[in-house]
């Protein structure tokens, strides 16, 4: 199917078929898991395309064509892991680049960025995204080359008008980077909205199940990916082909899969919104959500994760052990429900005066609506509830 367009066929149908055509030499209908380390040459300096599995691997590369083809970029690239994926994408810049970020995405991600990439000289300037004046403010001409966001963003579920920040990113003469790993390619496609690059943790939604960790980034335009390819390979974090296997498994169903997360969260978030224990809700789907009208016009879906302010670090606490079929832990996207606590889990390296500042505060914690029945759930969660009362 890699010889078709990215809009002949529907996202359900690329989604199974888009770089997992049946193999060529047994008609196998599933990519075979290429488990191997190196591969034979019949003589010196020829080969089948295939040296080594840090540089080839068939089934990372039809991994990488189908998550291609379902962001519509001209080429994919798989990591180790999401945060492997940043690290690669900001391995284009030099010392003295400039990097405009949002103030409320991931943990981890700031702690690279703050930790790590500042100590080789890459500057950093930190806006509210929602504020498209703040972030015109932040550029340095001539300097500035990444604007960096997340929309969704974690855990506070605020959005960027990709669009919009394309444009301004694209008159500075810089890149706009978007992680995706909230919404997936379902729900949200950056690159066709004006993006150069997205990326995700495929950990999440893309891998679907809890049972890998990975990383996909996906270039607009060739240029990019020439780079992005030789960093891939320089730098070795690539995942091994069994996660890339199972990515390709996962990635036949994620569309059924966030309708039902997404139809699972649309009716928690309408519960909770009205539940007298629950002071603020963050969920884009809702109609009270400040950017609603945004999600409404740049996402096909809403998606399955929901941030609840609780009151107190002792309510969370309450909260997070009462609920039975959300399981308290780490991550997000699986299709079971999970529920997280921002402040001790994800968010932790943030200082605490910069979580405080975006509401990310010890009441709050995070659902990661799963695919189980929606009434279980809504009863799971009112339960936990009027424990707290």
């Amino acid at each position: 199917m890699s010889q078709y367009d990215h809009h002949q066929f529907g996202f359900s149908t690329r989604a199974i078929h888009a770089g997992q055509e049946p193999d060529p030499l047994t008609g196998s209908v599933t990519v075979p898991l290429y488990q191997t380390s190196t591969y034979a040459q019949e003589a010196i300096g020829v080969h089948k395309g295939f040296e080594y599995a840090r540089t080839q691997n068939p089934t990372r590369f039809a991994w990488e064509e189908s998550m291609a083809n379902l962001e519509q970029g001209c080429a994919g690239f798989a990591f180790g892991s999401g945060m492997a994926a940043i690290d690669a994408v900001m391995r284009l810049l030099s010392s003295g680049d400039h990097v405009i970020c949002a103030e409320d995405m991931y943990g981890g991600t700031f702690r690279l960025f703050d930790k790590v990439l500042k100590r080789f000289g890459v500057e950093f300037s930190v806006v509210d995204m929602t504020n498209l004046d703040d972030v015109k403010s932040a550029i340095l001409p001539g300097k500035t080359k990444f604007i960096y966001t997340e929309s969704p963003t974690n855990p506070m579920m605020k959005l960027t008008d990709i669009s919009a920040l394309a444009m301004i990113a694209h008159e500075a003469h810089a890149l706009l980077i978007v992680d995706n790993t909230f919404a997936s390619p379902y729900a949200q496609k950056p690159l066709a909205l004006g993006a150069d690059i997205v990326l995700h943790s495929a950990t999440k939604y893309l891998g679907g199940h809890s049972d890998l960790v990975s990383g996909i980034v996906v270039a607009k335009d060739s240029a990019i990916a020439d780079q992005l390819r030789f960093i891939q390979n320089a730098t070795g974090a690539v995942p091994g082909p069994m996660e890339c296997w199972l990515c390709l498994r996962s990635i036949k169903t994620l569309s059924v899969r966030m309708k039902q997360h997404a139809e699972n969260a649309m009716a928690i978030a309408e519960f909770c919104e009205k539940h007298p224990a629950i002071s603020a809700i963050h969920y884009p789907g809702l109609i009270s959500h400040p950017q609603h009208a945004l999600a409404k016009k740049q996402m096909t879906g809403f998606g399955g994760m929901i941030s609840i302010e609780l009151g107190s670090l002792e309510r969370a606490k309450k909260f997070t052990t009462s609920v039975k079929l959300f399981t308290l832990a780490e991550s997000l996207g699986g299709v079971e429900s999970l529920v997280c606590h921002p402040v001790s889990m994800t968010h932790g390296s943030i200082p605490k005066e910069q979580r405080e500042k975006l509401g990310i505060t010890d009441g709050l914690v995070r659902l990661s609506c799963g695919i189980e029945d929606k009434e279980d759930l809504m009863a799971d969660i009112a339960q936990a509830l009027d424990a707290l009362s």
